[in-house]
């Protein structure tokens, strides 16, 4: 019912108002289900930016504990007494990888691997952790990472990087092991965050990395002897490929600037 004011609007009668309110206070309002919530976490969760965070705070993380730990104690104080041959090669190696991903420097192990096995096994185990600490990385930033920070790459030399990265995977990845330069950790998320496959990853990682290993691992056994021609040759072998990169580095750059 409706009755007409002084003013001449139409208002509902006392009686309408109060059915009309216990009408909606009997529509049952549905409680957010168990599985819902459920739902909306899962998706909050597995967001791109949630990954991402979680990618920092992983590496962070790392950072944090190659800081307190101090892994470079090794090249002065040796390996633990209580491994030894095959078993504290496979040890080195998984903590080689580990490591990469937490941002030690690869010359670093490489030389603590020459020096605790020698020049072969030590070559072996130092690309057994590049390859993993690769894949490890890669990995992360594949399934942390990309979808988060592939819409952020917008500069010119953000695309020009990602394209040739994608469109030229293994070539490009075999002469940035070759020729160093670029970190090898920023080398491993720029390429998880481009359309790179994993196995022109890996395999351009693994083949790239042996001359630089080599000579690294050459260098850490025979680092007692400074003078011998084997530590000069490796060290040769270390400033060449330094300098070319800085030169095909300091080309590419005037290229893309060009663009």
């Amino acid at each position: 019912m409706l009755d007409a004011n002084r003013s001449g609007t139409a208002t509902a009668s006392p009686r309408a108002a109060a059915t009309q309110l216990a009408v909606t206070a009997a529509v049952p309002v549905p409680p957010l289900s168990p599985a819902g919530f459920a739902a909306r976490c899962t998706r909050l969760l597995l967001s791109p930016y949630a990954r991402l965070s979680l990618l920092v705070a992983l590496l962070v993380a790392g950072a944090v504990g190659v800081l307190l730990f101090e892994p470079q104690r090794l090249l002065t104080h040796g390996w633990p007494p209580q491994l030894g041959g095959f078993a504290a090669a496979v040890v080195f190696g998984a903590a080689y990888g580990l490591c990469t991903v937490a941002f030690v420097p690869r010359p670093l192990l490489n030389l603590a691997a020459g020096a605790l096995f020698g020049s072969q096994l030590g070559l072996a185990t130092a690309l057994a952790g590049t390859v993993l600490g690769a894949g490890l990385a890669f990995g992360l930033g594949r399934l942390l990472g990309q979808d988060a920070l592939r819409p952020l790459l917008r500069g010119r030399w953000l695309k020009a990087a990602d394209g040739q990265l994608s469109r030229h995977g293994f070539r490009s990845m075999l002469a940035v092991r070759l020729f160093p330069g670029v970190p090898f950790w920023a080398a491993n998320y720029c390429a998880s965050v481009s359309r790179m496959g994993w196995l022109p990853f890996l395999l351009a990682t693994a083949l790239g990395s042996i001359p630089n290993t080599a000579a690294y691992a050459v260098a850490g056994a025979r680092a007692s002897a400074p003078t011998s021609p084997a530590f000069l040759i490796a060290m040769a072998c270390i400033a060449v490929p330094a300098l070319a990169g800085t030169v095909v580095a300091w080309r590419k750059r005037h290229q893309l600037r060009g663009r």
